[in-house]
Protein backbone atom coordinates (compact mmCIF):
# COMPACT_ATOMS: atom_id res chain seq x y z
CA UNK A 1 0.00 0.00 0.00
CA UNK A 2 2.92 2.27 0.95
CA UNK A 3 4.37 2.57 -2.33
CA UNK A 4 0.84 3.44 -4.61
CA UNK A 5 -0.48 6.08 -1.48
CA UNK A 6 0.07 9.30 -3.24
CA UNK A 7 -1.85 7.76 -6.24
CA UNK A 8 -5.04 8.32 -4.35
CA UNK A 9 -6.01 11.69 -5.89
CA UNK A 10 -4.74 10.65 -9.74
CA UNK A 11 -7.44 7.62 -9.23
CA UNK A 12 -9.63 9.87 -8.13
CA UNK A 13 -9.45 12.22 -11.10
CA UNK A 14 -9.94 9.42 -13.21
CA UNK A 15 -13.03 7.90 -11.18
CA UNK A 16 -14.64 11.73 -11.70
CA UNK A 17 -13.70 11.63 -15.70
CA UNK A 18 -10.11 13.60 -16.04
CA UNK A 19 -7.18 12.67 -16.73
CA UNK A 20 -4.66 13.38 -13.83
CA UNK A 21 -1.73 15.70 -14.99
CA UNK A 22 1.87 13.86 -15.09
CA UNK A 23 -0.17 10.27 -13.72
CA UNK A 24 2.09 7.29 -12.89
CA UNK A 25 0.02 4.98 -14.11
CA UNK A 26 1.73 1.58 -12.26
CA UNK A 27 0.64 3.30 -8.83
CA UNK A 28 -2.44 4.26 -9.72
CA UNK A 29 -3.46 0.99 -11.83
CA UNK A 30 -1.63 -0.52 -8.69
CA UNK A 31 -4.01 1.31 -5.89
CA UNK A 32 -7.06 0.48 -8.36
CA UNK A 33 -6.63 -2.81 -8.09
CA UNK A 34 -6.06 -2.68 -3.90
CA UNK A 35 -9.09 -0.76 -3.85
CA UNK A 36 -10.99 -2.88 -5.98
CA UNK A 37 -11.73 -0.24 -8.23
CA UNK A 38 -9.97 -1.15 -11.77
CA UNK A 39 -13.19 -2.40 -13.51
CA UNK A 40 -15.00 1.32 -12.17
CA UNK A 41 -12.25 3.22 -14.34
CA UNK A 42 -14.15 1.62 -17.06
CA UNK A 43 -16.13 4.67 -18.60
CA UNK A 44 -12.77 6.69 -18.25
CA UNK A 45 -11.17 4.44 -20.87
CA UNK A 46 -13.60 4.29 -23.17
CA UNK A 47 -13.72 8.74 -22.89
CA UNK A 48 -10.36 8.67 -23.02
CA UNK A 49 -9.72 5.97 -25.09
CA UNK A 50 -6.95 7.27 -27.89
CA UNK A 51 -5.45 9.29 -24.88
CA UNK A 52 -4.50 6.64 -22.70
CA UNK A 53 -1.51 3.97 -23.05
CA UNK A 54 -2.59 0.80 -24.57
CA UNK A 55 -1.87 -1.47 -22.05
CA UNK A 56 -4.03 0.38 -19.38
CA UNK A 57 -6.70 0.85 -22.29
CA UNK A 58 -6.53 -3.16 -22.98
CA UNK A 59 -6.06 -3.94 -18.72
CA UNK A 60 -8.66 -2.34 -17.43
CA UNK A 61 -11.42 -4.03 -20.37
CA UNK A 62 -9.79 -7.14 -19.85
CA UNK A 63 -10.65 -6.91 -15.75
CA UNK A 64 -14.02 -5.37 -16.56
CA UNK A 65 -14.98 -8.14 -18.50
CA UNK A 66 -13.94 -10.87 -16.55
CA UNK A 67 -15.80 -8.76 -13.62
CA UNK A 68 -18.86 -8.60 -15.84
CA UNK A 69 -18.80 -12.70 -16.64
CA UNK A 70 -18.20 -13.08 -12.82
CA UNK A 71 -21.10 -10.49 -11.73
CA UNK A 72 -23.60 -12.45 -14.03
CA UNK A 73 -22.91 -15.48 -12.23
CA UNK A 74 -23.25 -13.88 -8.69
CA UNK A 75 -26.94 -12.66 -10.17
CA UNK A 76 -27.79 -16.17 -10.97
CA UNK A 77 -26.59 -17.34 -8.01
CA UNK A 78 -28.61 -14.73 -5.51
CA UNK A 79 -31.57 -14.95 -8.05
CA UNK A 80 -31.72 -19.14 -6.94
CA UNK A 81 -31.08 -18.43 -3.67
CA UNK A 82 -34.02 -16.13 -3.10
CA UNK A 83 -36.30 -18.44 -5.08
CA UNK A 84 -35.26 -21.46 -2.58
CA UNK A 85 -36.05 -19.19 0.22
CA UNK A 86 -39.38 -18.09 -1.26
CA UNK A 87 -40.33 -21.54 -1.35
CA UNK A 88 -39.90 -22.00 2.18
CA UNK A 89 -41.85 -18.80 3.53
CA UNK A 90 -38.67 -16.27 3.52
CA UNK A 91 -38.61 -13.28 1.89
CA UNK A 92 -34.64 -11.92 2.91
CA UNK A 93 -33.51 -8.67 2.21
CA UNK A 94 -30.53 -8.08 0.37
CA UNK A 95 -27.51 -6.19 2.11
CA UNK A 96 -24.52 -4.10 0.07
CA UNK A 97 -23.56 -5.50 -2.65
CA UNK A 98 -26.32 -8.12 -3.12
CA UNK A 99 -29.22 -5.29 -3.20
CA UNK A 100 -26.39 -3.65 -6.09
CA UNK A 101 -26.63 -7.01 -8.24
CA UNK A 102 -30.86 -6.75 -7.65
CA UNK A 103 -31.04 -3.33 -8.91
CA UNK A 104 -28.63 -1.97 -11.05
CA UNK A 105 -28.63 -2.86 -15.10
CA UNK A 106 -26.20 -5.12 -15.92
CA UNK A 107 -23.78 -2.91 -17.79
CA UNK A 108 -23.29 -0.81 -14.49
CA UNK A 109 -22.83 -4.23 -12.58
CA UNK A 110 -20.26 -4.90 -14.37
CA UNK A 111 -17.82 -1.69 -12.78
CA UNK A 112 -18.04 -3.37 -9.01
CA UNK A 113 -15.96 -6.27 -7.71
CA UNK A 114 -17.54 -8.24 -5.03
CA UNK A 115 -16.61 -10.97 -2.39
CA UNK A 116 -19.76 -12.45 -1.79
CA UNK A 117 -23.49 -11.75 -1.49
CA UNK A 118 -25.13 -10.27 1.55
CA UNK A 119 -28.39 -11.97 2.84
CA UNK A 120 -30.44 -10.92 6.07
CA UNK A 121 -33.35 -13.20 7.63
CA UNK A 122 -35.52 -12.47 10.71
CA UNK A 123 -33.68 -14.25 13.47
CA UNK A 124 -36.54 -17.03 14.16
CA UNK A 125 -35.97 -17.81 9.96
CA UNK A 126 -32.25 -18.76 10.18
CA UNK A 127 -32.78 -22.23 10.78
CA UNK A 128 -35.23 -22.40 7.80
CA UNK A 129 -33.05 -19.84 5.23
CA UNK A 130 -30.02 -22.55 6.35
CA UNK A 131 -32.14 -25.41 5.58
CA UNK A 132 -33.54 -24.20 2.15
CA UNK A 133 -30.09 -23.01 1.04
CA UNK A 134 -28.55 -26.95 1.76
CA UNK A 135 -31.11 -28.09 0.13
CA UNK A 136 -29.61 -26.66 -3.19
CA UNK A 137 -26.41 -27.61 -2.41
CA UNK A 138 -25.08 -25.06 0.08
CA UNK A 139 -22.76 -26.14 3.15
CA UNK A 140 -21.54 -24.06 6.40
CA UNK A 141 -18.42 -22.91 5.70
CA UNK A 142 -17.83 -20.95 8.84
CA UNK A 143 -20.43 -19.90 11.43
CA UNK A 144 -19.96 -17.30 14.50
CA UNK A 145 -21.05 -18.12 17.81
CA UNK A 146 -25.01 -17.80 18.53
CA UNK A 147 -24.52 -15.31 21.05
CA UNK A 148 -22.77 -13.20 19.00
CA UNK A 149 -24.27 -9.14 18.69
CA UNK A 150 -23.61 -9.70 15.00
CA UNK A 151 -24.14 -13.32 14.07
CA UNK A 152 -23.69 -14.34 10.25
CA UNK A 153 -22.84 -18.11 8.71
CA UNK A 154 -21.02 -18.27 5.55
CA UNK A 155 -22.49 -20.71 3.13
CA UNK A 156 -20.78 -22.03 -0.31
CA UNK A 157 -20.53 -24.23 -3.02
CA UNK A 158 -18.05 -25.55 -5.08
CA UNK A 159 -19.54 -24.30 -8.18
CA UNK A 160 -20.12 -21.05 -7.24
CA UNK A 161 -18.04 -17.98 -7.34
CA UNK A 162 -18.92 -16.71 -4.31
CA UNK A 163 -20.16 -17.38 -0.61
CA UNK A 164 -23.15 -16.40 0.69
CA UNK A 165 -23.26 -14.40 3.90
CA UNK A 166 -26.31 -15.03 5.84
CA UNK A 167 -27.17 -12.79 8.35
CA UNK A 168 -29.66 -11.90 11.05
CA UNK A 169 -29.03 -8.35 11.73
CA UNK A 170 -27.69 -5.25 10.10
CA UNK A 171 -24.16 -4.58 10.33
CA UNK A 172 -22.13 -2.50 12.94
CA UNK A 173 -23.51 -2.48 16.56
CA UNK A 174 -27.52 -2.49 16.72
CA UNK A 175 -27.04 0.87 18.95
CA UNK A 176 -26.56 2.86 15.53
CA UNK A 177 -30.35 1.66 14.02
CA UNK A 178 -32.13 2.96 17.24
CA UNK A 179 -33.67 5.90 15.41
CA UNK A 180 -34.43 4.51 12.32
CA UNK A 181 -37.17 1.85 13.03
CA UNK A 182 -37.65 -1.54 11.74
CA UNK A 183 -35.15 -1.99 8.45
CA UNK A 184 -38.58 -2.96 6.33
CA UNK A 185 -39.59 0.21 6.97
CA UNK A 186 -36.55 1.54 4.77
CA UNK A 187 -37.41 -1.36 1.75
CA UNK A 188 -39.16 -1.85 -1.59
CA UNK A 189 -40.39 -5.62 -1.89
CA UNK A 190 -38.63 -6.21 -5.40
CA UNK A 191 -39.19 -9.12 -8.16
CA UNK A 192 -35.92 -10.75 -7.97
CA UNK A 193 -35.93 -13.13 -11.25
CA UNK A 194 -39.24 -15.86 -10.06
CA UNK A 195 -38.96 -15.34 -6.19
CA UNK A 196 -39.05 -11.93 -4.47
CA UNK A 197 -36.66 -9.82 -1.78
CA UNK A 198 -36.66 -6.77 -0.05
CA UNK A 199 -33.91 -4.47 -1.22
CA UNK A 200 -33.56 -1.53 0.94
CA UNK A 201 -34.11 2.35 -0.44
CA UNK A 202 -30.98 4.55 -1.58
CA UNK A 203 -30.92 6.82 1.24
CA UNK A 204 -30.91 3.77 3.80
CA UNK A 205 -28.07 2.01 1.66
CA UNK A 206 -26.15 4.85 2.00
CA UNK A 207 -26.59 4.78 5.78
CA UNK A 208 -25.92 0.76 5.84
CA UNK A 209 -22.60 1.18 3.74
CA UNK A 210 -21.32 3.98 6.29
CA UNK A 211 -22.09 2.30 9.01
CA UNK A 212 -20.66 -1.29 8.14
CA UNK A 213 -17.56 0.96 7.09
CA UNK A 214 -16.90 2.94 9.83
CA UNK A 215 -17.88 0.82 12.57
CA UNK A 216 -18.18 -2.80 11.30
CA UNK A 217 -15.06 -2.25 9.46
CA UNK A 218 -13.20 0.01 11.89
CA UNK A 219 -12.76 2.96 9.37
CA UNK A 220 -13.72 5.74 11.38
CA UNK A 221 -11.34 4.92 14.36
CA UNK A 222 -8.64 3.18 12.24
CA UNK A 223 -9.00 6.16 9.59
CA UNK A 224 -9.33 4.61 6.71
CA UNK A 225 -10.70 4.61 3.18
CA UNK A 226 -13.46 2.47 1.29
CA UNK A 227 -12.64 4.18 -2.02
CA UNK A 228 -14.73 1.15 -3.94
CA UNK A 229 -17.97 1.84 -0.96
CA UNK A 230 -17.66 5.73 -2.08
CA UNK A 231 -18.12 4.83 -5.50
CA UNK A 232 -21.45 3.19 -4.15
CA UNK A 233 -22.67 6.18 -2.63
CA UNK A 234 -21.91 8.09 -5.63
CA UNK A 235 -24.08 5.62 -7.53
CA UNK A 236 -27.05 5.77 -4.71
CA UNK A 237 -26.79 9.14 -5.47
CA UNK A 238 -27.14 8.78 -9.59
CA UNK A 239 -30.18 6.55 -9.26
CA UNK A 240 -33.41 7.44 -10.06
CA UNK A 241 -34.81 7.76 -6.59
CA UNK A 242 -31.29 9.34 -4.90
CA UNK A 243 -30.47 9.99 -1.62
CA UNK A 244 -32.99 11.90 0.51
CA UNK A 245 -30.04 13.61 2.26
CA UNK A 246 -32.51 15.30 5.15
CA UNK A 247 -33.61 11.85 5.81
CA UNK A 248 -30.23 10.72 5.95
CA UNK A 249 -29.10 12.82 8.43
CA UNK A 250 -31.61 11.56 10.73
CA UNK A 251 -30.78 7.93 10.91
CA UNK A 252 -28.35 8.70 12.89
CA UNK A 253 -29.05 8.45 16.13
CA UNK A 254 -26.09 10.17 18.00
CA UNK A 255 -23.48 12.76 17.43
CA UNK A 256 -20.82 10.21 16.90
CA UNK A 257 -22.66 8.92 14.05
CA UNK A 258 -23.32 12.23 12.57
CA UNK A 259 -19.73 12.41 12.92
CA UNK A 260 -18.90 9.28 11.43
CA UNK A 261 -21.79 10.03 8.49
CA UNK A 262 -20.29 13.45 7.91
CA UNK A 263 -17.03 11.87 7.74
CA UNK A 264 -18.16 9.24 5.01
CA UNK A 265 -19.83 12.26 2.78
CA UNK A 266 -16.76 14.81 3.36
CA UNK A 267 -14.91 12.33 1.46
CA UNK A 268 -17.94 11.60 -0.88
CA UNK A 269 -17.49 15.20 -1.97
CA UNK A 270 -13.56 15.98 -1.83
CA UNK A 271 -13.11 11.97 -3.90
CA UNK A 272 -15.50 12.26 -6.11
CA UNK A 273 -17.60 15.43 -6.84
CA UNK A 274 -20.55 14.60 -5.38
CA UNK A 275 -22.27 17.30 -4.65
CA UNK A 276 -23.51 16.84 -0.68
CA UNK A 277 -25.48 19.47 0.93
CA UNK A 278 -23.11 22.10 2.89
CA UNK A 279 -24.61 21.35 6.37
CA UNK A 280 -23.30 17.85 6.11
CA UNK A 281 -19.72 18.12 5.04
CA UNK A 282 -18.57 21.52 6.66
CA UNK A 283 -18.27 20.76 10.18
CA UNK A 284 -14.59 20.73 11.82
CA UNK A 285 -14.35 17.63 13.26
CA UNK A 286 -15.79 15.37 10.29
CA UNK A 287 -13.25 17.37 7.76
CA UNK A 288 -10.84 17.10 10.01
CA UNK A 289 -11.27 13.47 10.35
CA UNK A 290 -11.01 13.66 6.27
CA UNK A 291 -7.42 15.10 6.37
CA UNK A 292 -6.45 12.50 8.96
CA UNK A 293 -7.15 10.06 5.97
CA UNK A 294 -5.18 11.54 3.48
CA UNK A 295 -2.33 12.22 5.61
CA UNK A 296 -2.55 8.58 6.33
CA UNK A 297 -3.26 7.47 2.40
CA UNK A 298 -0.24 9.54 1.58
CA UNK A 299 2.35 8.48 4.68
CA UNK A 300 1.13 4.71 6.60
CA UNK A 301 3.12 5.11 9.31
CA UNK A 302 1.14 8.37 10.58
CA UNK A 303 -1.26 5.57 11.50
CA UNK A 304 -0.32 4.95 14.40
CA UNK A 305 0.26 8.63 16.01
CA UNK A 306 -3.01 9.53 14.35
CA UNK A 307 -5.14 7.28 16.67
CA UNK A 308 -5.10 9.97 18.83
CA UNK A 309 -7.49 11.45 16.94
CA UNK A 310 -9.88 8.77 18.57
CA UNK A 311 -10.27 10.99 21.63
CA UNK A 312 -12.10 13.80 19.68
CA UNK A 313 -15.41 11.59 19.74
CA UNK A 314 -14.48 9.61 23.04
CA UNK A 315 -17.17 11.61 24.95
CA UNK A 316 -19.86 10.82 22.28
CA UNK A 317 -18.49 7.36 22.22
CA UNK A 318 -19.58 7.27 25.86
CA UNK A 319 -22.93 8.86 25.49
CA UNK A 320 -23.60 6.39 22.89
CA UNK A 321 -22.43 3.18 22.28
CA UNK A 322 -20.31 3.20 25.55
CA UNK A 323 -23.78 3.75 27.75
CA UNK A 324 -25.35 0.75 25.76
CA UNK A 325 -22.30 -1.61 26.77
CA UNK A 326 -22.77 -0.21 30.49
CA UNK A 327 -26.22 -1.07 30.39
CA UNK A 328 -25.56 -4.50 29.27
CA UNK A 329 -23.19 -4.95 31.05
CA UNK A 330 -24.83 -3.91 34.36
CA UNK A 331 -22.41 -1.14 35.08
CA UNK A 332 -25.37 1.66 36.35
CA UNK A 333 -24.47 5.62 35.62
CA UNK A 334 -20.33 4.78 35.82
CA UNK A 335 -19.34 7.73 33.55
CA UNK A 336 -15.86 6.86 32.57
CA UNK A 337 -16.06 3.77 30.13
CA UNK A 338 -13.36 2.01 27.97
CA UNK A 339 -14.01 0.62 24.91
CA UNK A 340 -13.87 -3.18 25.78
CA UNK A 341 -10.37 -4.96 25.74
CA UNK A 342 -10.99 -7.08 22.48
CA UNK A 343 -12.42 -3.83 20.25
CA UNK A 344 -9.40 -1.67 21.21
CA UNK A 345 -6.99 -5.07 20.61
CA UNK A 346 -9.31 -5.17 17.32
CA UNK A 347 -8.61 -1.90 16.46
CA UNK A 348 -4.71 -2.02 16.46
CA UNK A 349 -4.66 -5.18 14.97
CA UNK A 350 -6.75 -3.58 12.14
CA UNK A 351 -4.72 -0.70 12.27
CA UNK A 352 -1.45 -2.92 12.03
CA UNK A 353 -2.62 -4.80 9.22
CA UNK A 354 -3.26 -4.18 5.82
CA UNK A 355 -6.87 -4.42 4.97
CA UNK A 356 -7.97 -5.56 1.31
CA UNK A 357 -10.18 -2.99 -0.37
CA UNK A 358 -8.82 -0.49 2.45
CA UNK A 359 -6.82 2.27 2.33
Amino acid sequence: MASHSTALLSLCECLRGAIPQRPDWLSLIGLANETLTTPALIDFVDRFDQSLPEDVRSYVRDICQRNQIRNDRLTAQITEAVAALNDCGVTPTLLKGAATLATAPRRRRRTKIMADLDLMVEPDQVRTAIEALSDIGYAIDSQTPADSEEWRTDLKRSQDVGMIDLHRSLPGPAYFYSSSGHVLDHCQLTSIGPGSAYVPTPTYQAFLLTIHDQFQDYDYWVGGIDLRHLLDLRSLTDSPDGIHWDLLASLAPSRLARNALESQLVALAELLGVDVPLSMCSRFIPRLQFKRRLVQARFPIARWPLLAATVLDYRNYRRGVGAEYRRASRCGNATWTMPRPETLWHILEMTANHRIGKI
